[in-house]
């Protein structure tokens, strides 16, 4: 069990591994067009390596959570840590696709344990307000990935070449991993029996519950924006402006910021009415990407693309701090499986969704790009009108 003692570096380290996914995710970022021209691939089979992550880790969470509601946190976390150092370095010194789409299998997998057990370790440690305080702060910590890996991957791929980015990786689990040893230990106070039927039986609990569902795909349309650049900005700032990765770079380290600019917006209008906040933001996002579109027919240039995109993004990152706050929040006697499960959607939902809209809008321009932002705004803003046409029902009672 967790000593007292340690409670405090422990949650320090919690805290330090939320953002794995987003360094698993955007530290190599500004690598993808080196990486496929380095192994003679095309843009979408590299842009695969992402998808099948984001696959992984999400449906990984469905299930994962009843699994640590029922066995603990710690060992888990521990072994996908080891496991995950292990798929970084075979990463690293194959140039097999193919070797290289498992690894990122397992590391969705791996990064889904571990951040599924640091959200519930939050649940299981503190309460009242304290909790309160610390999941509106996931969102924020977690952004620090997105912030930063793109710039420390921009400066590995001009220098050290993409596969030190998952050296690098490697490394810094690595760190982490000894100080879970000393440090951390088992939170989980009051194990439930692992019994697929009621496990089922709670999934279904959750996901009928209206407020919780919508919340799911609010989190999915707005993360998708983030994704949707991932997946092709680096090859707009290097092919279409004829920029550096170190550039590519640059530019995902300021969009990184915005998402984070956006959760410490939703943190300071926490208690702000939920609806009319969230309507709000969903109409200057839609305000700004049109913009963006007639811009297009006077000036297009790295600067202009950025403006807006950092915008859009900004309520992409309020829209997921205030949902994410409550979907976590929903179910406290089951932290584990309500995280995994909201996750979990989330990625599944959100992975298939990207890959679908690359597929039709390929990453050729920043117009390309200002149309599948406005898709998934769109997206966001059906949602939202469902949820005002809820609330003008008078017996209808939507619990936010």
């Amino acid at each position: 069990m967790l000593k007292e003692k340690n409670q405090r570096i422990s949650t320090i380290l919690a805290f330090a591994l939320l953002p794995l996914s987003g360094f698993a995710t955007d530290i190599y970022i500004p690598s993808l067009p080196s990486m496929g021209a380095d192994m003679h691939i095309s843009s979408i089979q590299v842009q695969l390596t992402l998808t099948l992550f984001l696959i992984s880790y999400g449906t990984s969470q469905l299930f994962l959570g009843s699994i640590l509601d029922s066995y603990g946190r710690y060992r888990f976390s521990l072994c996908a840590l080891v496991v995950f150092i292990i798929a970084s370095i075979v990463i690293a010194v194959t140039h097999n696709i193919y070797i290289i789409y498992a690894m990122r299998i397992i590391h969705g997998i791996t990064v889904a344990m571990i951040v599924v057990a640091k959200r519930a370790y939050f649940v299981d440690v503190y309460e009242g307000i304290r909790l309160k305080h610390y999941l509106s702060m996931f969102t924020i910590i977690w952004s620090a990935g997105p912030i930063v890996a793109p710039f420390i991957g921009g400066y590995f791929q001009s220098t050290l070449g993409w596969q030190s980015n998952f050296y690098f990786l490697a490394a810094i689990a690595f760190v982490i991993a000894i100080l879970e040893i000393i440090y951390s230990g088992e939170t989980l106070k009051h194990p439930i029996v692992f019994h697929l039927k009621s496990i089922a039986g709670l999934y279904t609990e959750m996901i009928r519950t209206t407020t919780f569902s919508l919340g799911i795909l609010m989190l999915s349309f707005a993360y998708s924006m983030v994704i949707m650049y991932n997946m092709t900005g680096p090859f707009i700032v290097e092919h279409h402006f004829k920029f550096t990765p170190v550039v590519a770079g640059y530019c995902s380290l300021i969009l990184g910021i915005a998402w984070m600019v956006g959760g410490f917006i939703g943190k300071a209008l926490i208690s702000r009415p939920f609806f009319s906040k969230l309507f709000v933001n969903i109409i200057l996002q839609a305000v700004f990407v049109t913009l963006m579109i007639i811009s297009l027919n006077f000036v297009t240039n790295i600067y202009t693309m950025v403006f807006f995109a950092f915008i859009i993004h900004v309520g992409a990152g309020f829209t997921y701090n205030n949902y994410f706050t409550y979907c976590l929040g929903r179910f406290p006697k089951n932290a584990a499986m309500s995280g995994g499960l909201t996750g979990g959607m989330v990625y599944v939902i959100l992975s298939l969704l990207t890959y679908i809209v690359v597929s039709v809008i390929p990453a050729k321009d920043e117009r390309n790009l200002s149309y599948s932002y406005l898709v998934f705004i769109l997206l966001s803003g059906v949602i939202m009108l469902a949820l005002f046409s809820m609330n003008r029902r008078p017996k209808t009672v939507v619990n936010i």
